[in-house]
């Protein structure tokens, strides 16, 4: 069976999929989050329907969404101890003549304030464009996210366009930035 393995590495984080070897450290950075720090930030999440069962099956439909194109996503991990960090995911928005994904990104708030986030971004969009070949990524970040707008014109996104009522988040249809970066202008 074909397995998606991209990944990219600094001297302290690896952005790559999930294997099923990383149920522990997955485990242990969710649930050693800590309480809400604002809005967008869910805080410790009830982990107890995460079993070890339902961890192999998350694994394996990562697998068939990126072998499928649908979406790709990366786990985020500290190389010196394997702590688990947080996530980065692109989803398939266009292929053919547009060659376009959407990018998504969360840090544990444990591991916050120490420049994670924008170094596993940058690494993912490297992936995204050298290895998936997508030519242009957008990043949709509600109005007021300062932390996440701040991590995407750090890894080099520029802002686009406000989109209203763009999605439909807490029973309403709320407008979203939208930053890009396209792979001529990385």
């Amino acid at each position: 069976m074909n397995r998606f393995t991209h990944q990219r590495k600094t001297n302290r984080i690896v952005v790559r999929p999930l294997e099923k070897q990383d149920y522990d450290a997955w485990l242990s950075g969710f649930t050693n989050r800590l309480v809400s720090q604002h809005e967008y930030d869910p805080g410790k999440l009830d982990m107890s329907d995460c079993t070890s069962v339902w961890f192999d099956q998350l694994v394996d439909n990562h697998q068939s969404l990126a072998l499928e194109d649908e979406a790709h996503v990366f786990a985020i991990f500290r190389l010196d101890d394997g702590a688990h960090l947080g996530m980065v995911d692109f989803s398939t928005l266009a292929r053919d003549a547009f060659q376009w994904g959407r990018v998504g990104y969360t840090i544990h708030n444990q591991h916050w304030g120490q420049g994670y986030g924008t170094e596993a971004v940058d690494l993912a969009m490297r992936i995204a464009f050298d290895d998936l070949n997508f030519q242009r990524i957008e990043a949709h970040i509600n109005l007021d996210n300062e932390a996440s707008i701040c991590l995407a014109e750090c890894v080099g996104m520029s802002y686009e366009c406000t989109r209203e009522g763009f999605i439909f988040e807490n029973e309403d249809w709320v407008d979203h930035l939208v930053y890009v970066k396209t792979k001529r202008r990385r």
